[in-house]
């Protein structure tokens, strides 16, 4: 029999305790504890839901269909009034299409975000009508033999779908068969319902719920012939929505509930049973869906009861959890410094003061382990900018005590800072972001409080359009002059949650940070981003991952502290130095990863 070694190539280590140097799958024995341990990806247990972009156009009674939770096509629903708008989402974005030849709402639809189908509903009246999407347009084709509004729709391509149920009137169990160029009625569900949510392939589908009841529990599966009665719902509703791959995976969520508003309640179907999941932010009903696998999908727009535009993005359980781990400190605590760097494992940190005491200029270097002491700024001063890596970096702006609001900008070489050309406005407390050849330096105290942006070409900067919201002690992402997002910031007391994005030309507010607060610190871009610490009073520990809709809170820094600096992106990135209160410098460091381990013990 060959051993633990002749297997993975390594002995089991003896230590005491969990063992430092272990990676992610290795056996190692805690003599400690008398146990054989090993190190496990640490994922989430349960799938979530998060807040995804808002549709142009806010509407209920509306279908969709789309591979995943980042590739989706919207089509009509109920404005009002009754719309053929169509919609598709990028993973961060909703853009305006061409419309539906008609329009209509509570039709049913399948396919993809290039090649979709849409079936049935209501226009002036309930109707058969079918039409095909090619990525660009779409067509009429060959109709539904009967008409109605309603059913359950699924198919993973616009050439093979399931149409069933719906009302005609009256309430239909009718099921259909579409094969890209004519519907054939095939056998019917066991029971008649409308509003039906749907997951699967015409081969192997099922049908959720729907009314009437009021609002079922019922639900049956589809294997390309029969329809079969199997284990209903925990939460009886009717106008839910639903997608899945087939019939022994599917995730069901939304609609009404008999005797309460409309819920946010979802659950996921394993092949034998409904498992309750985490819920909807926002309870809705008449949702548009992805028509995917449950591993990543959408709801989007419903009744709420007035017609939304809300989107929600689905995870199933098994992603990673991000965690934050000590790495070297700084060898000179510090607040209000400068940072830069592109990774969490290589980094560059300059000038900032103790709390109370005078700028510096000391620069250190960071390696993924350790800092190192490099050749210092020329001028020493606090509250300044950084944008670049940290072999090519800038140093914005700052000050220093008493009053004093510089415009210098120095251009680090990976050996020596060099003065270069000056900002317009001086200033302390900026955001800046980019490249020491394509920069961005924005808001920041002048005094007062500044909305200034200023655009770096790498020779001059060039004043561009402001900030909607002055502030200074932001969070600053991004890797250009033409992309940024500025987060958070002052004014006093407590901060603002306020968020805007640079697309090179002009800031755009989008949604809030979800707790407000000042002298806080970002990463990444203005699509991906981190932002974390913060104040009030430095208690702020939180992290926020901002996907270009919306901010989503993950695993807190260990050390809430204010005025600390940050480099890297969003799956690998480094905060430290800052202040914690009562105006104690810190050196400490941590680095983030966006996914992390846990050590579980072998049982017998």
């Amino acid at each position: 029999m060959a051993t633990y070694k002749e297997k993975v190539g390594t002995s089991v280590v003896n230590y005491a305790g969990n063992y430092p140097g272990a990676v992610e799958g290795e056996l190692w024995y805690d003599s400690t504890n008398k146990d054989f341990k090993y190190l496990y990806p640490n994922v989430t247990s349960a799938g979530a839901w998060s807040t995804g972009a808002n549709l142009n156009t806010a509407r209920t009674q509306t279908t969709g269909a789309g591979a995943s939770g980042t590739s989706a096509i919207a089509f009509g629903g109920e404005a009002p009034p009754r719309t053929g708008a169509t919609e598709l989402y990028d993973g961060s974005t909703w853009t305006e299409v061409n419309d539906l030849t008609t329009a209509r709402q509570n039709m049913s639809g399948a396919g993809t975000a290039t090649a979709a189908v849409s079936f049935g509903g209501v226009d002036t009246a309930i109707t058969n009508l079918t039409e095909m999407w090619n990525g660009t347009n779409w067509t009429e084709v060959n109709n539904l033999t009967t008409a109605r509004s309603g059913m359950g729709g699924t198919g993973a391509t616009n050439t093979a779908s399931l149409a069933f149920g719906g009302n005609t009137p009256p309430v239909s169990a009718l099921t259909e068969n579409w094969n890209g160029t004519n519907w054939t009625e095939v056998n019917d569900l066991n029971t008649a319902r409308q509003y039906i949510a749907a997951a699967g392939t015409p081969s192997s589908a099922l049908s959720v719920g729907g009314n009437p009841a009021p609002g079922s529990a019922v639900t049956e599966s589809w294997n390309g012939t029969n329809w079969t009665e199997i284990t209903d719902l925990n939460t009886p509703r009717e106008r839910a929505s639903g997608f899945g791959a087939d019939n022994t995976s599917a995730l069901v969520f939304g609609g009404l509930v008999p005797g309460s508003p409309r819920t946010g309640a979802t659950e996921l179907w394993n092949g034998s049973s409904w498992v309750e999941q985490n819920d909807l932010a926002t309870g809705r009903s008449l949702m548009g869906s992805t028509q995917g696998p449950v591993s990543s999908g959408l709801a989007f727009g419903g009744g709420t009861p007035s017609p939304s535009a809300l989107t929600e993005e689905w995870v199933a359980a098994g992603a990673p959890i991000g965690a934050w781990a000590t790495g070297g400190s700084l060898n000179t605590a510090r607040e209000n410094l400068g940072g830069a760097g592109a990774s969490g494992t290589a980094a560059l940190a300059f000038g900032g003061a103790p709390p109370g005491n005078p700028a510096l200029a000391v620069t250190e270097s960071y390696n993924g382990t350790n800092w190192t002491e490099v050749n210092d700024l020329n001028d020493g001063r606090y509250g300044l900018a950084g944008a670049g890596t940290f072999t090519a970096a800038l140093a914005i702006a700052g000050g220093e005590d008493p009053g004093v609001y510089k415009t210098v900008n120095e251009n680090w070489n990976g050996t020596n800072w060099t003065e270069v050309n000056n900002l317009n406005t001086g200033r302390r407390y900026l955001g800046g972001s980019g490249t020491s050849t394509s920069a961005l330096a924005y808001g920041g105290n002048a005094p007062p409080f500044t909305a200034d942006t200023e655009i770096w070409n790498g020779t001059n900067w060039t004043e561009v359009n402001n900030l909607n919201t002055a502030r200074a002690n932001l969070a600053s992402a991004g890797n250009s002059s033409t992309n940024a997002l500025a987060a958070g910031g002052e004014p006093p007391p407590s901060g603002t949650g306020a968020t805007e994005t640079w697309n090179g030309t002009n800031w755009t507010e989008v949604s809030d940070l979800n707790t407000a607060r000042q002298s806080v610190t970002g990463v990444g871009t203005n699509t991906a981003a981190l932002a974390f610490g913060g104040g009030p009073g430095g208690s702020v520990k939180a992290n926020e991952q901002w996907n270009g809709s919306a901010w989503t809170e993950l695993a807190d820094l260990s050390t809430g502290r204010i005025a600390l600096k940050s480099s890297g992106t969003t799956t690998s990135a480094l905060a430290f130095g800052g202040a914690t209160p009562p105006g104690a410098a810190q050196s400490a460091t941590e680095e983030w990863s966006s996914s992390s381990n846990v050590v579980k013990t072998l049982t017998d």
